[in-house]
């Protein structure tokens, strides 16, 4: 037929395909945007926080026994003691203390709720006793600490912390409860009383590093409270008055004001701990000396296993090991300030932002000391120093986050699709058979059918 599309064998020609460029992919498929993305959603899951809590606390304890063991080997050889006695006592306190945080991972939140005030009579009563005559011991010049006989003693005022984070949190969640946190009488009585209470108390013994910390969890937990700024500025600047003149009237206090920045030990060896804190991190390098091989904690540097044990950690393994702490230390806050924003539960709101406030600006005072940015406080590093007193309560209070992590509706849904759906084997019942009941009917149903049909 004339005009068709034909060749002389009357068939149709054939079409060729013409290749052509592929359409520019969309945003996503940037592969560093694709990272990025796929970073946000694991952040976003319900249950990072619970990681986050589990994993950094973990690995800051086992990295915290390993340093102190090795900081801690010169100071017991020089005091005619084994060289791993320090280490065994912080073995010690970490198994009771992860019996403890087991403990309050499992507990209910109204039980938490129930103990705020016996913890915080006993931690009162405690501290009463430091000052008692043959009963209070006095360390360092400061008289905070019971002797228990022999080698053991305990820090009364560590456990005021826990006191303080769980009857605070108790108190603002029965007036929230109540609306009553609108008036600022009811916000500030009786916890700010009770808080100076327990300020005073510490301050009686010398300790002002503790009362800073204390301080700032009555800030946490006033700030989570919806404290209004003028309310928020004027307790402020009551305590900063209180600390200037608590400074002002203390030469050690004084002198450790004076050592910031010091680049040499000063008249009479004033800011010896500084600047040997400072020598031991500058010696490190990137990666550090090796484990075990400071030489600061040589009789060079006081407390090189408790206060300055960070300044041990940058000398043997450098500025890696030292951004890593810093690094956990970061993510276990982020993790205790997303469990404290996401929760509807008040109590669990102010407990887990007083958790995270003491956690973290107890690790800023303590390195902010060590790298020569804040005075010498005398507070050790969470999780991470030698001190069974500090330690046991801290690891509680992880148990506390842990739970609270555990405890929100989208990570309690994820955990529960983690279960396993069949524990055990026919006939056996229990819980694996009550959360689905008719799965062994549906496999022994496509078992019949398979041996029907042939199948194996």
């Amino acid at each position: 037929m004339p005009g068709s599309p034909q060749s002389r064998t009357g068939r149709p020609p054939v079409q060729r395909s013409v290749k052509r460029p592929a359409p520019p992919g969309p945003p996503h498929e940037n592969p560093v945007l694709r990272l990025y993305l796929r970073l946000r959603r694991a952040w976003d899951r319900p249950l990072t926080a619970y990681y986050l809590i589990c994993g950094g606390s973990a690995l800051i304890t086992v990295l915290g026994l390993v340093m102190v063991y090795s900081a801690s080997q010169i100071t017991a050889l020089q005091l005619s003691l084994p060289g791993s006695f320090f280490f065994r006592k912080q073995a010690a306190a970490a198994l009771i203390g992860a019996v403890l945080l087991l403990v309050a991972m499992k507990m209910p939140v109204k039980l938490h709720r129930a103990l705020a005030y016996p913890i915080l009579a006993g931690a009162v009563c405690l501290m009463i006793l430091v000052q008692v005559p043959g009963i209070g011991v006095a360390v360092n010049g400061n008289q905070n600490w019971i002797s228990l006989g022999g080698s053991f003693q305990i820090q009364p005022s560590e456990f005021g912390k826990l006191a303080l984070v769980l009857w605070g949190a108790d108190l603002l969640a029965r007036k929230h409860d109540k609306k009553l946190l609108t008036q600022w009488k009811h916000m500030l009585v009786p916890l700010v009383p009770a808080a100076f209470m327990l300020l005073g108390l510490i301050m009686i013994g010398g300790d002002m590093g503790t009362a800073i910390i204390l301080t700032a969890i009555l800030f946490g937990l006033l700030w989570l409270a919806g404290a209004p700024t003028r309310l928020f500025a004027g307790v402020l600047s009551i305590a900063l008055v209180l600390g200037f003149i608590l400074i002002k009237t203390s030469p050690n206090r004084m002198a450790r004001l004076n050592c910031l920045g010091a680049t040499d030990p000063g008249p009479g060896d004033s800011c010896w701990q500084a600047v040997h804190g400072i020598y031991a991190l500058a010696s490190g390098g990137l990666f550090g000396s090796g484990l075990g091989a400071s030489v600061e904690k040589w009789g060079q540097l006081p407390e090189a296993h408790t206060d300055f044990i960070f300044a041990v950690t940058g000398e043997e393994l450098g500025l890696a090991g030292t951004l890593s702490v810093l690094a956990l230390f970061a993510a276990l806050g982020y993790a205790g300030i997303r469990v404290a924003g996401r929760t509807e539960d008040p109590f669990v709101r102010y407990a887990a932002g007083g958790v995270t406030t003491w956690i973290t600006a107890q690790a800023v005072i303590n390195i902010g000391a060590v790298l020569g940015l804040l005075p010498i406080a005398g507070v050790p590093l969470p999780l991470f120093s030698y001190g069974g007193s500090a330690l046991l309560p801290t690891m509680f209070a992880i148990g506390l986050l842990i739970a609270f992590a555990r405890d929100e509706p989208g990570a309690r849904a994820a955990l529960a699709l983690r279960q396993p759906r069949f524990g055990r084997k026919r006939g056996a019942g229990g819980p694996a058979a009550k959360r689905s009941p008719g799965s062994w009917n549906t496999m022994r149903r496509r078992a019949s059918a398979a041996r029907s049909s042939g199948e194996r």
